[in-house]
């Protein structure tokens, strides 16, 4: 089976906060455990380069547009290698083998009849003596009437065009723009509502994607599939490769997508390979991201794709709801973020992977606290997982000197772990990603649970053949909890297998008799409860008023 993992390109014009986090791990979460099943997998993203935020950012600082995307894709760089993310590429959209793809795709929907020119009427700033993209017109959504940008509203989700904001203004001098004549290209998505009709249909009876990307595109189908400009007025981005129009820029919505399909040309052309089999009708595909790129992916994209004759249309779409800080939205204008690069710094990554999985946002907005992350971390991470670790390992160690060859494992917990590498598998494929690191850790529980019962303390002195009954049957479990939570917890997972002396991981049940221990350490440390009155003091000394 062929696996394609998309997650979402991050605007490189600031750095990623939490949310970002929680709307792009399950994609890596995907990706480690399609390869414990020995599948072929591609996972690809990178970061979006192009577009108004970034130049938004290089005029407020006085700056490169260049120097603004490469101080922000290093640093994405590092942030997901230190999370543990496995992408087998991550790239960016201003480099050249993204631009000549995109434009290969704009000039292939272009010969298929899908791509016309049209005359339209659009925002001009006259103080700044410009066309404005979308993003520089702000305004009043005419839908919800929330503030809004020029090309969605992230409240009701509307995709919109400046000239439909309420009370338009300028981003870059606060001024009202005029409207001027200008010629675009257009994307004729209209032609495609049946097809997307069928297509959405399908995927809600498959039951693949999110209850959010279902409601969200079936009622952009209700409303009707629109024609699209497809090229702006843009200070950076990919140009339009037709004559006489090459200053036009290939607008972000067909562009950003596309980099799913640029990024497997250029991950092949790295390799050596071919690409093909990530690409044909059958290949299992997900796309990850947050719930305002819904449309993007859902019915864009796919209508992008069928434009250039292809039949690999996103299977499942992973799309999250908003995470929440304190109970508030996340305000990066304000501040009001946990930044990556920061709680990196203080926090085991793997402490960040799991309350962004079991605190998931994956079909209501949730909320990140720094009471509940610190509770969590020792409450679960150390008191259930780490714990159990570390009293079973240690009693080894100290009555077995390091080496435990005989006992038999407990019939019934054997049992219940095969029927966790099926559960939990198939909790993985469908996208239930808190159902399945939930139910590692409710048989976590109840293995501390089985440890007490047996008390192997006073077994080792009455009875040595039920005490050797009793650490094969839990270091069995250590070995296969260590196993299933590799997806979710790389790094506690990678110490378990090293002081095991295991092999290489796979998605099937670890049926070993005998271990042969190196030297225990802890998974985790207590992290001291006064850090949450820190943390809380110092997001709150942050704020931007």
């Amino acid at each position: 089976m062929s696996i394609f993992i998309g997650g979402a390109w991050p605007y490189a014009n600031g750095s990623l906060h939490l949310g970002h986090i929680a709307a792009l791990l399950p994609g890596d979460i995907l990706a480690r455990y399609y390869r414990l099943k020995g599948e072929k997998v591609l996972y690809v993203s990178g970061s979006d380069c192009n577009g108004t935020p970034i130049s938004i950012k290089a005029k407020q600082e006085g700056i490169s547009i260049g120097e603004v995307a490469n101080r922000y894709h290093e640093e994405f760089l590092e942030c997901f290698s230190q999370l543990g993310f496995t992408y087998d590429l991550y790239t960016r959209t201003d480099g050249k083998f993204h631009h000549e793809v995109v434009q290969k795709i704009f000039l292939k929907l272009l010969d298929n009849g899908h791509i016309y020119k049209k005359e339209i009427d659009q925002t001009y700033c006259e103080y700044d003596q410009q066309f404005l993209p979308d993003r520089y017109v702000e305004g009043i959504c005419p839908n919800c009437f929330h503030p809004s940008r020029g090309d969605q509203c992230d409240n009701c989700s509307t995709i919109l065009d400046p000239l439909d904001l309420i009370e338009p203004l300028c981003k870059i001098c606060g001024n009202k723009p005029i409207v001027k004549k200008t010629e675009h290209f257009y994307f004729e998505l209209s032609k495609f509502q049946k097809k997307i009709e069928s297509y959405v249909y399908n995927a809600k009876a498959e039951s693949n994607w999110r209850e959010n990307a279902l409601n969200l595109s079936q009622r952009y189908l209700r409303e009707g599939l629109h024609d699209r400009g497809v090229s702006r007025d843009l200070p950076n981005g990919v140009s339009v490769p037709v004559k006489g129009y090459e200053g036009k820029k290939i607008y972000v919505w067909i562009e950003a997508v596309s980099g799913y399909y640029s990024a497997s040309k250029e991950w092949a052309f790295l390799q050596q390979t071919n690409d093909d089999e990530f690409w044909k009708e059958n290949t299992t595909s997900y796309y990850v991201h947050g719930k305002d790129n819904i449309p993007f992916h859902s019915i864009i994209w796919p209508a992008i794709l069928l434009g250039i004759n292809s039949t690999s249309l996103p299977t499942n779409i992973i799309s999250n709801e908003y995470l929440t800080l304190e109970k508030k939205k996340i305000s990066t204008s304000k501040n009001w973020a946990v930044w990556v690069p920061y709680i990196l710094e203080k926090y085991h990554p793997d402490s960040i992977r799991y309350f962004l999985t079991t605190n998931a946002p994956e079909n209501r907005d949730t909320d990140f606290s720094w009471r509940e992350f610190i509770l969590s971390h020792n409450s679960e991470l150390l008191g259930a997982y780490g714990n159990f670790v570390n009293r079973t390992l240690k009693f080894i160690e100290k009555s077995y000197g390091n080496t435990i060859t005989s006992g038999t494992i407990n019939l019934d917990i054997q049992k219940k772990v095969e029927e966790l590498y099926k559960e939990i598998g198939s909790l993985i494929e469908s996208g239930h990603f808190k159902q399945a690191i939930d139910a590692s850790f409710e048989f976590i529980r109840s293995a501390n649970r089985y440890f007490d019962a047996e008390q192997p303390w006073k077994q080792i002195n009455e009875d040595h053949d039920s005490c050797d009954n009793t650490l094969l049957t839990c270091v069995f479990i250590v070995a296969n909890i260590a196993q299933l939570l590799a997806p979710f917890l790389p790094f506690s997972s990678a110490a378990v297998k090293e002081m095991l002396n295991l092999g290489d991981y796979k998605w099937e049940i670890i049926q070993q008799t005998s271990y042969s221990l190196k030297p225990v350490v802890p998974l985790f440390e207590r992290i001291d409860t006064k850090q949450i009155g820190e943390e809380l003091d110092y997001l709150k000394r942050q704020i931007i008023s």
